[in-house]
């Protein structure tokens, strides 16, 4: 089992590694992952591992079964060996936006309170799908919105519950099409406020800023229809 470095603190840039597998289709795996795998929406991390002598650029991270992470080596990037301690360095910049991003769909689906069928975070850029028949009549009060929820600086926080807690409030789910990653025993929530500022509260596995101010100004981009239910809108960082 891959320990999860970036959960436990999304803004770590480096660590050290031990390498516990290299796979036959060339991917590394380690005993600790600083890279977040693809997964919920979110892409995954990029970056290098080195070692004395040698480097190897992470072109992706993915997951693999229920346990393991695996880092993808850059096309012609020569591998470790198992056993073999590493550094593993982020490609922070990337990270930093897609932990943006992520937040600010969030603070998305609390101005548009209806059911979300697939959402997608870029560098910079995300977007959500709503069960949503008719387009928001006015996108301005909506940009608006979403802009004075990052200005009240809401702290962004995380939570756990059980299995059985999430099955007896399924409220908690805003996500139509992915179900949240159960079976371990409890889930990961992510809170945005608190006591009676908190907006905020739903399943996720991803990476986020510590507080809304740190998303920073908002632009809300096209809003498409994409089936006779469907709206997607998009939004991405103004600077």
């Amino acid at each position: 089992m891959t320990a999860t470095l970036f959960r436990s603190d999304p803004y770590l840039r480096e660590a050290p590694g031990r390498v516990t597998a290299v796979l036959p289709e060339g991917g590394v795996v380690l005993s600790a992952s600083l890279f977040y795998p693809r997964g919920g929406g979110q892409p995954g991390d990029t970056g290098r591992l080195d070692w004395p002598g040698g480097g190897m650029r992470v072109s992706d991270t993915v997951k693999e079964g229920d346990e393991s992470i695996v880092l993808l080596p850059a096309e012609g990037d020569p591998r470790p060996e198992v056993g073999m301690p590493v550094t593993q360095v982020l490609e922070w910049e990337r990270r930093h936006l897609h932990m943006r991003i992520h937040t600010a769909l969030h603070l998305l689906s609390v101005v548009i309170p209806l059911p979300v069928t697939g959402g997608a975070i870029g560098a910079g850029k995300g977007r959500l799908d709503f069960d949503m028949p008719d387009a928001p009549e006015n996108k301005t009060e909506l940009e608006r919105a979403l802009n004075d929820l990052v200005m009240r600086d809401l702290p962004v926080t995380e939570d756990w519950i059980t299995d059985e807690e999430l099955q007896a409030n399924p409220g908690l789910v805003k996500t139509m099409s992915v179900a949240p990653p159960m079976g371990a025993g409890r889930v990961r929530l992510i809170r945005i406020g608190e006591g009676e500022t908190q907006i905020d509260l739903q399943p996720c596995g991803g990476t986020h800023v510590r507080r809304t101010g740190e998303i920073g100004q908002i632009r809300l981009g096209k809003i498409e229809k994409k089936g006779r239910q469907n709206r997607r809108v998009t939004l991405e960082l103004a600077g």
